[in-house]
């Protein structure tokens, strides 16, 4: 029977929907087939199922039997997890940095003398580099992030004066959600780390699609499609034993 290898998020507690995984075994759905209804779920790029569900857990499965197919989501009879890895705040900041950074120099060639979206990166950056227990508190963590976002609210705040350039204020926001990245993960003083977590995945997530829209408005929708495929092959390679 054909198989195919697709990507599922999954919650922290490993059970989308209440349905409890277990790597390694095959599940059949019972009855028909529903789009978001009823059936297993996942989708060709990773990003995409980041999406639909916030990670606790990234996963590679392996699907077959009958299915419906979309353009961002997929609905399949049998499924099987083939590996799992947890998605972490560190996690989240690199992605979003990733993201902002394929589409930075979109607004740095309309904008040169504005460096307030470089600025939010690099602070990112420095929440991800030194927010480690050996050589930085989380007290000092937490005032890192909210440097980023100190830099990035003003940017946002005058985002209607690139208004006129569509592609330069997505690259904005992209710059903005990954400074929002690092302030979610670092600040588990204030939050409930689960919580710090899931709000900083949702972040990392939203400054792809910004990077996307970026590209899209720079150019072709192509291009839009292209940063997804990065974004996707950034956490494989972050994440899985192989890039596919």
């Amino acid at each position: 029977m054909r198989t195919k290898i697709l990507y599922k998020s999954f919650p922290a507690d490993r059970k989308p929907h209440g349905f409890q995984y277990k790597k390694g075994v095959w599940y059949k759905t019972k009855g028909e087939l529903k789009m978001c209804e009823n059936g297993f779920h996942a989708s060709e790029n990773i990003i995409d199922a980041m999406n639909y569900i916030t990670p606790g857990y990234v996963g590679k499965v392996q699907v077959r039997g009958k299915s419906i197919v979309e353009k961002d989501k997929q609905c399949w009879e049998k499924i099987r997890v083939i590996e799992w890895h947890k998605w972490t705040g560190k996690d989240s900041i690199a992605l979003a940095v990733f993201a902002a950074e394929l589409v930075l120099p979109i607004f740095e060639k309309e904008y040169p003398n504005d460096k307030r979206p470089r600025k939010a990166i690099e602070t990112a950056k420095e929440v991800l580099e030194r927010s480690t227990p050996k050589n930085m508190t989380i007290t000092d963590v937490a005032n890192a992030a909210t440097d980023a976002v100190a830099y990035t609210a003003y940017t946002v705040a005058n985002a209607t004066a690139y208004a006129a350039n569509a592609a330069a204020n997505a690259a904005v926001y992209a710059a903005n959600a990954a400074a929002n990245a690092a302030a979610y993960a670092a600040n588990v003083a204030a939050n409930a780390a689960t919580d710090a977590v899931a709000y900083a995945a949702n972040a990392a997530t939203d400054a792809v699609a910004y990077a996307a829209n970026a590209m899209d408005a720079g150019s072709t929708a192509t291009k839009g499609t292209l940063i997804l495929k990065e974004c996707h092959n950034f956490v494989l390679k972050r994440k899985f034993k192989k890039k596919d």
